[in-house]
């Protein structure tokens, strides 16, 4: 088990949302799973691990109790888990501490990252009326897209503007994020379809929306557009996912939860337990520099997955949702990882 230490006082109703995924889950929820890997303690000679106690752009308006805290990891020479949220995530460089975050760039991040799951509800307790059923292999691939896709000069003109408004707020420290290059990924994903769609060697069943969620505004457009999107992933054995604002795919979770073939452009992304899943396995990874071979690549993995594996990949990409990708799988894995890197030493 490992000991957790931590500021308990940033744990309260008004910081729900900024709570480190993990010590909300042992504080709030009370998960029986976490419990019997984590422990929060009052002493910190007893702990193994410093955490901050909600995410790190929000823990930094509090120096005070940020730097005791990390006085305290350096005295008692403890790690510091330090949770960087929101699309961007932000890269710090304080000493022994390790980064977990959404996205990033795999090539700028370091090894003390962890690289979380979007964590998202089982789709099939309560977003999808059926129970999890696999679909038979096909000649033509299957492919599905719900989603804001929108293309035109005005739209890029609009993404450019609010790329470096971002950028102007960054500079002037009124936002704390990694620095990214401007990426129109709505405009990215209407030419990556379209060629795909022109494809005779796919089935695709797209659904282009020129506003997030369609605009939904109340409770009932939401619920609409919620199964319109699950449904879709559920009745196609691949889902195209591409990068959004940060550079990761939540899409990507959502459909190895359903069961399904995630097809991933690769934009220089980290996959969550990158040295304990082998993610070419599970779905078709394409780097984006190579995006005019997509076709192949895709119908070379499909043409190369017998009837009976096509059925058994299925089951395990949503096997692997389940024991890997969730909250509670998640941070046992990385409790497992932890202790064995620590025992080695």
């Amino acid at each position: 088990m490992l000991k957790l230490y931590t500021n308990t006082g940033f744990l309260t109703e008004e910081n729900r949302k900024r709570v480190f995924p993990l010590l909300f889950d042992l504080y709030f929820v009370k998960s029986d799973v976490l419990q019997r890997f984590y422990k929060i303690v009052t002493n910190i000679k007893e702990a193994d691990i410093v955490v901050f106690p909600i995410n790190y752009v929000s823990f930094l308006k509090h120096k005070k109790e940020l730097l005791k805290l990390q006085k305290l990891a350096k005295t008692y020479k403890k790690p510091i888990w330090i949770y960087s949220a929101g699309d961007y995530g932000f890269t710090n460089y304080i000493e022994n501490s390790y980064t977990f975050r959404f996205g990033g760039f795999k090539s700028k991040l370091n090894d003390s990252t962890y690289i979380m799951s979007s964590f998202i509800d089982d789709p099939y307790d309560s977003k999808l009326p059926q129970s999890f059923s696999v679909l038979q292999k096909e000649n033509k691939p299957s492919i599905g897209f719900v989603g804001h896709a929108q293309s035109g000069i005005l739209k890029y003109l609009k993404e450019l503007l609010s790329h470096i408004k971002v950028e102007i707020k960054r500079k002037l420290n009124l936002l704390i994020a990694d620095a990214q290059s401007f990426y129109p990924s709505s405009i990215k994903r209407v030419q990556f379809l379209t060629q795909l769609k022109l494809t005779e060697a796919f089935n695709t069943n797209f659904v282009l929306r020129n506003r997030y969620r369609a605009g939904a505004k109340t409770e009932a457009e939401n619920e609409k557009t919620t199964k319109e999107f699950y449904n879709n992933i559920f009745n196609n054995a691949y889902t195209f996912c591409i990068r959004g604002g940060g550079n990761f795919s939540v899409r990507f979770y959502e459909t190895l939860a359903v069961g399904r073939i995630p097809i991933l452009l690769n934009t220089d992304c980290l996959l969550p337990l990158n040295d304990k899943i082998e993610w070419c396995k599970h779905c078709v990874i394409i780097d984006e520099a190579d995006a005019k071979l997509m076709t192949s690549k895709i119908i070379d993995f499909h043409n190369n997955l017998s009837d009976d594996e096509f059925v058994e990949l299925q089951k395990s990409n949503r096997d692997l949702w389940n024991n890997y990708l969730r909250r509670h799988t998640f941070f046992k894995e990385v409790h497992d990882d932890f202790v064995n890197e620590n025992n080695s030493k």
